[in-house]
């Protein structure tokens, strides 16, 4: 036996060790809901995205359900400079007005959401690209938000426009793509009552949809390591009263907020554990669900 023999002899028992060690973790998870929301730089990464729809292709092959929820702020961005519509933010949300919601729902229900259903079929899974106005999965309504004027101290409405949060979840189309084995890509956008089409934000509709499935982990695959503690060191896990705590004395800050009181919400609608995980990472969803080590922050009730 040649040296390259030997060596690719250790290679194929590494692996095997990998699978085997994967095992336990696997068998926890079958048959387990797992809700992945997709976003942030790996979305544009071709070869980030392409590991994302074969770890997805590998969780349905291996007994898991998983729903994929998608965002796709900076590509809704690009479609409106083209088109020369101005856009702008208020309390951390996109101002959408008419034009602005037709231009979002074009791309995240349609190319958007078709460019990861290809990339998951490419790689052997079998996906379905949906979207909340799909067999009246997800109604929202109007967002509301208030900012305190730095002058007066008075707090004022801001108008988003077509900015919608969920208020009913139906997981009966979602049941029945699961059932059939099938991967549902959903894309964050829903009718409301008044017959109009609102934008939601993914990490809110991700929750909702996680919270309607009972599932077992939400993950929110971001451009972040996680929850950092003050020394800039990663916080593996907490509680959902820690999380309260630590927001309270400034720890978490800044855009890392909204995204842990999504977390909170989700496990109040009965998630079992959420985590905030850097979707850069390759193979950041198996890193997290199979193996003991984790790939970011556990939140739990």
């Amino acid at each position: 036996m040649n040296e390259s023999t030997d060596q690719e002899t250790t290679n194929a028992i590494a692996r095997a060790r990998l699978i085997s060690a994967a095992l336990p973790y696997m068998l926890a998870y079958d048959g387990k809901v797992v809700v992945v929301k997709f976003g942030g730089h790996a979305m544009g990464d071709r070869e980030l995205s392409k590991t994302f729809a074969r770890d997805i292709t590998l969780l349905e092959t291996s007994g898991v359900k998983p729903v994929v929820v998608h965002g796709g702020g900076p590509q809704i961005g690009e479609m409106l400079d083209l088109l020369g519509i101005k856009s702008e933010f208020r309390s951390g949300l996109r101002v959408t007005d008419k034009r602005t919601v037709e231009v979002v729902e074009m791309v995240l229900a349609g190319s958007i959401n078709k460019e990861i259903v290809l990339g998951i079929n490419a790689e052997g899974g079998k996906a379905v690209g949906l979207s909340g106005k799909d067999g009246n999965m997800v109604f929202a309504e109007k967002v509301t938000r208030t900012v305190k004027d730095p002058d007066s101290n008075i707090e004022k409405m801001v108008d988003l426009g077509f900015v919608g949060e969920p208020i009913r979840i139906s997981r009966a189309v979602i049941d029945m793509v699961l059932s059939a084995e099938l991967i549902p890509v959903i894309a964050p956008v829903a009718p409301g009552d008044d017959g109009e089409t609102y934008n939601v934000n993914a990490d809110t509709f991700a929750g909702a949809i996680a919270g309607a499935l009972n599932a077992t982990r939400l993950l929110f695959l971001t451009d972040v390591p996680g929850v950092l503690d003050k020394d800039g060191k990663l916080i593996r896990q907490m509680t959902a009263g820690e999380a309260r705590a630590l927001i309270e004395d400034g720890t978490i800050s800044g855009g890392m907020i909204p995204k842990v009181e999504t977390c909170i919400a989700a496990l109040e609608k009965g998630v079992a554990g959420v985590v905030i995980v850097n979707g850069r990472t390759p193979h950041a969803v198996l890193l997290e669900l199979f193996t003991d080590h984790g790939a970011g922050t556990l939140v739990t009730a």
